[in-house]
Order: structure tokens, then C-alpha cells, then sequence
């Protein structure tokens, strides 16, 4: 079981809003908003193994994935790049 499934588990009555693609990445929940919290390295590293470049995917990623707002439940993205 990921930490995805366990959060979805434990907390079944909420509402999460869930980045397409990169369940694997999630690595918690911030506990007040309850939003998800994303590493952003396994994000990359995602991206890497659906065949993008390490600049490719870090690219995509910060214009497209943690650039975008998608209101009061926009997931958290820890930079966990050093």
C-alpha cells in the first residue's frame, strides 16, 4: 500500500485533490488544509521513466505540474531536489 492509498483510507469522508500521474510520489498530508503533500524529486523521477530527459522532465514539471493553482486544495510540492 503507498502513502496515497493509506491517506485515502484513513481518511475516507475527504475530499483530495490528486496530481494525474504521480500517486507514488505522495509522500503525506498537510493536516489543517488537508492537502496532499508531493516530493518533488519522485515527481521528476516520474517523468523521467515516462521517457523524458532529467531537463525535460524538471521543465514540465515546474511550468506544468507545480505551476499550476487549481484553487484552495492545490496539492503541496516539497522541494526535496538537494
Amino acid at each position: 500500500m503507498n502513502t496515497l492509498e493509506l491517506i485515502l483510507e484513513t481518511y475516507p469522508d475527504e475530499q483530495f485533490l490528486k496530481a494525474d500521474g504521480f500517486d507514488d510520489a505522495v509522500i503525506g498530508m498537510e493536516d489543517v488544509s488537508m492537502r496532499l503533500v508531493y516530493s518533488t524529486i519522485e515527481c521528476i523521477r516520474i517523468l523521467q521513466v515516462e521517457g523524458m530527459t532529467y531537463e525535460e522532465a524538471l521543465e514540465h514539471f515546474y511550468y506544468n505540474v507545480r505551476g499550476s493553482y487549481v484553487g484552495e486544495q492545490t496539492p503541496i510540492w516539497v522541494n526535496d531536489l538537494f
